[in-house]
């Protein structure tokens, strides 16, 4: 195994963090939120020299996974997503394709996580963390062995994902947030599905999630 390499895009309307995750010696990676453009993705992973063996989901809306299904059928790579976040996924007006784009999105993910459940894609192990609050099925991807935590939009830099969106809620995202900043070690890095990447130490300071912590 060589290094692990995190590359970011903003892809989207929204400008959403869509994040390709590979090894530089085997090659094997995965995407982490395709939420558009998936002809640049294809462009980057080639570039690298890479084809992605799976994608994985941190929640349903749009913005976040609009390429899924494309480069799905391009790599025929299985798409992972929370259990409890198919309601989303599955509804155009909870997943909020109809009222921004005017079009109707539906996708049905390969393979659904259980709450702390470990997996193996592309050689490399995570674990799905179920994070509601943004979305009920909202959830973030823990490496524990590299210290990296995609946390989609439920933690970002000193700040964390809006709850007014369906099936959204301000109490589990509270609970969400400071699970997060109590259960990982302080020198994790955090990639979160919009704007700049931070640590957990720095968000313990400076979230305002924080002021909960006990």
């Amino acid at each position: 195994m060589g290094r692990l390499l995190v590359e970011g895009m903003i892809v989207g309307m929204v400008g959403t963090n869509c994040y390709l995750v590979y090894d530089d010696e085997t090659k094997r990676a995965v995407v982490v939120d395709p939420g558009d453009n998936a002809p640049a993705i294809m462009q980057r992973a080639q570039a690298r020299g890479v084809k992605p063996e799976a994608i994985l989901l941190t929640h349903g809306h749009f913005d976040h996974v609009m390429a899924a299904e494309e480069l799905r059928r391009a790599w025929n790579a299985p798409v992972y997503a929370a259990e409890k976040e198919k309601e989303i996924l599955s509804d155009s007006a909870k997943n909020m394709m109809e009222s921004f784009c005017g079009e109707p999105l539906s996708l049905d993910p390969d393979v659904t996580l259980q709450d702390n459940e470990e997996f193996e894609a592309a050689g490399m192990t995570f674990r799905m963390m179920e994070t509601p609050g943004h979305t009920i099925g909202s959830c973030c991807y823990y490496m524990e062995q590299e210290g990296i935590l995609f946390s989609g939009d439920t933690l970002f830099q000193m700040s964390y994902g809006r709850t007014d969106f369906p099936t959204g809620s301000g109490k589990r995202m509270a609970m969400s947030v400071t699970r997060l900043l109590s259960e990982l070690p302080e020198k994790t890095i955090v990639y979160p599905g919009h704007m700049d990447s931070t640590t957990i130490g720095f968000e313990k300071q400076n979230n305002p999630m924080a002021r909960f912590l006990r």
